[in-house]
């Protein structure tokens, strides 16, 4: 599958929506635990993937506001287990030239967790190659009502006028300012919607949804949706003939 990709036209941002590993799990008479386990090897192998073909940027959903209210025990081992992937993936991600970035309500992390994170942030701050963003405590409506508060409080203190407030002024304030747009979402585990995530930025990305769960996703599945986003034709509201006229 690797050698079908045309290497010219990759999507230079991936957003995926890993899901299933609770399902995984249960499905071969493991607790959930395990599942996230297993997903953590599944981030692992594709963040390898994704830089070794060129990717830009690489998002992935690790953590929603919402999963909050899953069982406390649940919540725990996933804190526990965020710590405990950053410190044994950080000198990998050095070795790579990955740069790690988190967006989203990073203030709700357990102190332990945020500092794990923050740690591994700035020791790869410099890193030149796949930027890896992960969304933790992340959710999109979370993300809108924080930006729509910012650009509301320059509106009071006369720092932007009404007519003035674009698009680009939204973009500037959302937590994934200065990151392009996704190109591609992929979301594993059967289910067909996007889940709160990145609904602003993902207006004009290619979908593509696969009924494997993530601790099954491998290079070969990120090749395969790669390969359907190159077969498919790009308009953004134009017709077929504007975006690629003929000769």
């Amino acid at each position: 599958m690797k050698e079908q990709l045309d290497l010219t036209r990759l999507p230079a941002h991936v957003a995926i929506i890993m899901d299933g590993n609770g399902r995984w799990a249960q499905k071969n008479g493991y607790d959930r635990y395990v599942g996230h386990q297993e997903g953590a090897v599944s981030v692992r192998n594709i963040v390898e993937a994704a830089g070794e073909i060129g990717i830009q940027y690489l998002t992935l959903y690790a953590f929603s506001t919402e999963n909050w209210n899953r069982p406390a025990e649940e919540v725990e081992a996933l804190m526990s287990l965020l710590v405990t992937t950053i410190h044994r993936e950080t000198a990998d991600l050095m070795k790579n030239n990955v740069r790690l970035w988190a967006i989203g309500d990073l203030d709700r992390l357990p102190p332990l967790s945020r500092a794990s994170l923050d740690e591994c942030i700035e020791e790869t701050s410099r890193n030149t190659g796949l930027n890896l963003v992960l969304a933790l405590s992340y959710s999109s409506r979370w993300e809108m009502v924080e930006a729509t508060k910012a650009i509301a409080r320059q509106a009071i203190e006369d720092e932007i006028k009404i007519d003035q407030i674009t698009e680009n002024t939204i973009s500037e304030h959302l937590t994934t300012a200065g990151v392009p747009d996704p190109d591609l979402l992929i979301r594993t585990g059967g289910e067909h919607r996007i889940s709160n995530f990145l609904m602003w930025q993902l207006s004009y990305a290619e979908l593509y949804f696969t009924n494997v769960y993530w601790p099954e996703f491998r290079k070969e599945n990120l090749y395969e949706a790669i390969v359907d986003y190159q077969k498919r034709e790009r308009r953004f509201g134009q017709t077929g003939e504007q975006v690629n006229p003929k000769s």
